[in-house]
């Protein structure tokens, strides 16, 4: 049952039972606003505390295997250097969109109702939104888990199920905890750890420079079309961790209106960019002195003895860091979807799924791998769909309406046809088809057969917003 609460300053529909007044956005309480607009009278906070959020979110072991990667990919070192300051600069979007949520008090998956229609948009969500974020959750649940169960070896704890199901369990609940108090939680609690994880990720650096070989190259130079290939496939790989985050304005719906829309972009994407760069660049260092297809074994070569298990705890930590926001997100999505819960209850559902898809990979089959395979597939997807997200708040000028966005109804504006709009679901399905074409990972596509090159991203991505921005333009001259 649905109500119209009068004493709320935008007079916006509640479900029946829920609170009226919702508990005010504070460290250590639970977060009671979901997917509803946030009204001007519940606004608080400064943009710069949005690179703590998205820092914290990326100081990280993820960042070491991406950089290391590059140079077993066969990179020089500073080819290698190079594809990482390239590929981050992918940060640039998420921040971008970001400037998104301070306009409509609301999370990423309700703004996107303006792009694919309300009936689109679940469609949409359901799979950008919660499959992947599951998947990735759980990718990312058991790669902390390696560490913790090294770091139980390191004590004389061998590893057996019972063990494997509490130390998944136990990370996950972490986690979960830090989702379900949500925005101002994550808020304060990104700071300090932020700073923990640095000063941790500075020794292994301090560690890694005295080992590398700055001169390194590799026994085989590639040159040519070969080169190119290698290098647009190492940025499409350092790009595909800001293209996953389509989600930026979940974090910054709390800040008042007036925020300066520059300071919400530069902080968001500075906190993404500086630590990635940063942490990729031990990666790729690191792997010109040591075997990093390997980086957790190879890495405890290098560091002092007594250093070893802060950097297995730092790499725990690291993970509920992104998990955290992944778990967060996911939870909006699912309610945007349709599940009528609570935000914290969906996020405990989301945990629910991951930690069953991670003990069932751990224990029972390889299929966490399978997963990361077709995870590798979602550029195609998320690429096109970023670059929408950007034109369309062009094409608006960041004039989003956050109470009308929170209308389902038939009547709602956002209806558009059958509750699909025909410009952002032919752009996305144009960008989606002209990226499947460039793949060049779990398959070659025929341009990336003709051509050598993975061009998923910038082909999906030019498609998508050339498509989108000329159907947005033709329907408001109509």
């Amino acid at each position: 049952m649905t109500l119209t609460d009068p004493t709320r300053p935008d007079h916006r529909p509640v479900t029946a039972g829920a609170p009226t007044v919702p508990v005010p956005d504070r460290a250590g309480r639970i977060e009671t606003h979901g997917i509803d607009h946030i009204p001007d009278t519940e606004r608080h906070g400064r943009p710069v505390e949005l690179f703590w959020v998205w820092a914290g979110a990326n100081v990280n072991y993820l960042s070491l295997v991406v950089g290391a990667a590059l140079v077993l990919m066969g990179l020089s070192l500073p080819q290698a250097l190079a594809v990482i300051v390239v590929g981050n600069l992918g940060w640039l979007l998420p921040g971008f969109l970001a400037v998104s949520g301070p306009a409509a008090g609301a999370p990423s998956a309700v703004i996107t109702r303006a792009m694919y229609g309300i009936r689109g948009n679940r469609i949409y969500t359901a799979i950008s939104g919660w499959v992947i974020s599951v998947c990735y959750f759980a990718l990312n649940l058991a790669a902390a888990s390696v560490a913790a169960f090294a770091l139980l070896e390191r004590v004389g704890i061998e590893q057996d199920p019972l063990e494997t199901v509490l130390v998944v369990v136990a990370i996950a609940a972490v986690t979960l905890a830090i989702s379900v108090f949500g925005h101002a939680t994550i808020v304060r609690l990104y700071l300090p750890i932020t700073i923990a994880l640095v000063a941790v990720f500075a020794v292994v650096g301090v560690s890694v420079l005295t080992v590398a070989d700055f001169s390194y190259a590799p026994a085989e130079k590639l040159g040519g079309i070969e080169l190119w290939a290698t290098m647009a496939a190492g940025a499409t790989l350092i790009a595909s961790s800001p293209m996953s985050y389509t989600t930026s304005a979940d974090f910054s719906r709390y800040l008042p209106r007036t925020s300066s829309p520059v300071a919400v972009a530069g902080w968001t994407a500075l906190g993404g960019f500086l630590p990635s760069v940063l942490v990729c660049s031990i990666g790729a260092l690191a792997a010109t002195a040591v075997d990093m297809s390997d980086p957790q074994g190879a890495l405890q070569q290098i560091l002092p003895g007594v250093v070893t298990p802060v950097f297995l705890l730092a790499l725990v930590l690291g993970t509920v860091t992104v998990n955290a926001l992944t778990a967060y997100s996911a939870g909006l999505a699912l309610q945007a979807v349709g599940v009528r819960i609570s935000r914290s209850r969906s996020v405990l559902l989301d945990g629910a799924a991951s930690v069953g898809l991670t003990l069932y990979g751990l224990l029972i089959s390889t299929f966490l791998d399978t997963v990361s395979s077709v995870l590798q597939l979602t550029v195609v997807l998320l690429g096109p769909s970023m670059a929408i997200y950007v034109a369309d708040i062009l094409v608006r000028r960041n004039a989003y309406d956050g109470i009308a966005l929170s209308d389902e109804s038939r009547s709602s504006r956002f209806w558009f046809r059958g509750g699909f709009a025909p410009a952002g679901t032919i752009a996305l399905l144009a960008g989606v088809a002209a990226a499947a074409l460039c793949v060049d990972t779990v398959y070659t596509g025929p341009v990336a057969a003709l051509t050598g090159l993975d061009l998923t991203l910038p082909v999906g991505m030019a498609v998508a917003a050339a498509v989108h921005v000329t159907l947005s333009r033709r329907r408001a001259t109509r």
